[in-house]
């Protein structure tokens, strides 16, 4: 099987420092919804993993959250691409679940459910924590510069060898060119 996992906030959709509070703050970053569909016709199955902090810090409410994923999910299929599953933190970051990436429960959550080992599967994030919880796991972490992407280049922290492309249209690209190489 082959997989990829995706953050969402600054990878699939524009970003923002007061948080995706509904449905309609999240808008798809050009290309991005596009680029899931690309993957699919790959023959990639897409499951995303995001922090989803403002659930605990009660700025909104599952149903809320749920609400907001419909509306991408929607997006997603009409673009054509289809989305499997989302796996999210909803604690606090003052929390100490396993959950919160940099920490790497969502991705073993991901393996589990899907009985895969990681290490054939991209991870797509725009911040170090995606980075790190990828590398923890086992995944192969990709950067895109959207979203926080740039603060994250700027930061000076990123491991050494991971790749950074422009946005999840063009991750997408390498990956399938990776997929279709290998």
């Amino acid at each position: 099987m082959k997989l990829v996992i995706l953050d969402r906030d600054g990878v699939i959709n524009f970003d923002s420092d007061q948080f995706i509070k509904s449905p309609r703050e999240w808008n798809p970053i050009p290309g991005s919804l596009e680029a899931i569909a690309q993957l699919n016709q790959a023959g990639f199955r897409v499951v995303v993993a995001t922090n989803q902090s403002g659930v605990g810090r009660g700025l909104f409410d599952m149903s809320t959250l749920n609400a907001i994923h419909a509306k991408m999910h929607k997006l997603v299929a009409i673009a054509g691409g289809r989305i499997e599953a989302v796996f999210l933190c909803p604690h606090a970051a003052d929390s100490r679940c396993d959950c919160r990436k940099p920490n790497a429960g969502l991705f073993r959550d991901i393996a589990a459910r899907f009985h895969i080992e990681l290490d054939s599967v991209y991870a797509v994030g725009d911040a170090l924590r995606d980075v790190q919880a990828a590398l923890t796991a086992g995944a192969q972490p990709l950067l895109v510069k959207t979203g926080k992407g740039m603060r994250t280049l700027e930061g000076g922290q990123l491991p050494a060898g991971v790749p950074v492309f422009e946005n999840l249209a063009q991750a997408a690209q390498a990956i399938i060119a990776g997929a279709t190489a290998a």
